[in-house]
């Protein structure tokens, strides 16, 4: 009997999830139940289901002390990428949707972004600073390359001559170079391309539609050939599955041509932490005890510890054994500290049409 929390493996291929249980704040789960009729059905595999938005802002101001921006935007909700890790899972929960096979399914994409977005940014009193892109979701995922958001978002930022931070998985992020290229010579946008394995067996199960690490390192080249500084991301760090490879990673990402580096354990929010133990079970069995031992000890005793300044870093002998052998490899490997900060004095409103003219 199948239900909607567990699906068996026919209906999820390339999918992280391997259930779709109710968000947290839904008063009722839904569960399939056999009728008593004994016919055989085979029903198809999940299909990805894209919704139109049309978003009343597309700027999202933030004040997390753990990040060092005030400003997003996410072209997307949800994410075809089904990373089973991704720590953006339980937004899905706030819109009634399932944080497991919803999130990887069910999406949505704001229609309107790209003229939300001059309507932000011609206001009288916008001050531009860093702009960060794929924070929540990724916006190179596959569906990008219909609807073609971010092409027209980086339009607008260039036209603007706004800086612009953006974070991906998706080698899709190459067919923009071009205009990366210029900007990133500009010193107004760097990237950062994150790559959590460089076993592609790995990565297939645990992030199934992104493009493989070769792929990802062949993206940082791009990138950096054209001018646009890049970083490489090596999170999530998980304890007894990745941890093993941060300096082959790094050493990888420094040959492609990544100038700066950044690392983060595997956190388990709300909804994650059961869909991750579920995902071990799965693929490895084996080893369920090992790393759940390991991620709870970077967690003060538990699965995800939210506290600011911690969540993003853990505590404890793994948490510090991790740090000292990234900064380790960062030092030999020559990576700088950190990109170059992006410049906010080039914004400038461009002329639309019927605006007045100066004659200077």
């Amino acid at each position: 009997m199948d239900t909607d929390a567990d699906l068996p493996k026919s209906r999820r291929p390339g999918r992280g999830a391997g259930s779709n249980r109710s968000g947290r704040f839904e008063a009722h789960e839904r569960v399939g139940f056999s009728d008593g009729w004994e016919i055989e059905e085979e029903l198809p595999p999940l299909k990805t289901e894209l919704t139109a938005e049309a978003a009343k802002t597309i700027i999202t101001r933030n004040q997390s002390p753990d990040v060092p921006f005030d400003r997003s935007i996410n072209p997307y909700r949800g994410c075809e990428h089904g990373c089973i890790y991704c720590f953006a899972r339980p937004s899905h929960a706030f819109w009634g949707l399932s944080p497991g096979l919803d999130f990887e399914t069910k999406l949505t994409w704001k229609s309107n972004a790209v003229e939300t977005l001059k309507a932000e940014l011609r206001h009288p009193r916008y001050r531009p600073a860093l702009i960060a892109i794929g924070t929540n979701t990724d916006p190179y995922q596959p569906v990008e390359k219909e609807k073609r958001l971010m092409r027209g978002i980086l339009q607008v930022l260039q036209a603007f001559r706004h800086p612009v931070g953006i974070v991906t998985k998706g080698t899709l992020i190459e067919r923009d170079v071009d205009i990366l290229g210029e900007m990133g010579q500009a010193g107004l946008a760097h990237v950062g391309v994150s790559v959590t394995t460089l076993d592609r067996d790995v990565a297939r199960r645990m992030e199934p539609r992104v493009p493989s690490p070769a792929r990802r390192l062949a993206a940082i080249e791009t990138l950096a050939k054209a001018g646009v500084p890049v970083r490489v991301m090596v999170s999530p760090i998980v304890p007894g599955l990745t941890d093993h490879e941060i300096e082959a990673i790094l050493s990888a990402a420094r040959e492609a041509g990544a100038t700066a580096a950044s690392l983060i354990p595997l956190r388990l929010p709300l909804e994650v932490a059961p869909l991750w133990r579920d995902w071990l079970e799965e693929h490895y069995p084996d080893r369920v005890n090992r790393v759940m031992t390991k991620v709870r000890e970077m967690h003060g005793g538990r699965d995800y510890d939210p506290k600011w300044g911690r969540r993003m870093r853990g505590q404890g002998v793994w948490a510090d054994l991790i740090q000292r052998r990234f900064k380790r490899a960062v030092k030999n490997l020559r990576f700088e500290a950190e990109l170059p900060p992006l410049r906010t004095d080039l914004f400038q409103v461009p002329p639309q049409a019927g605006d007045q003219l100066t004659l200077l």
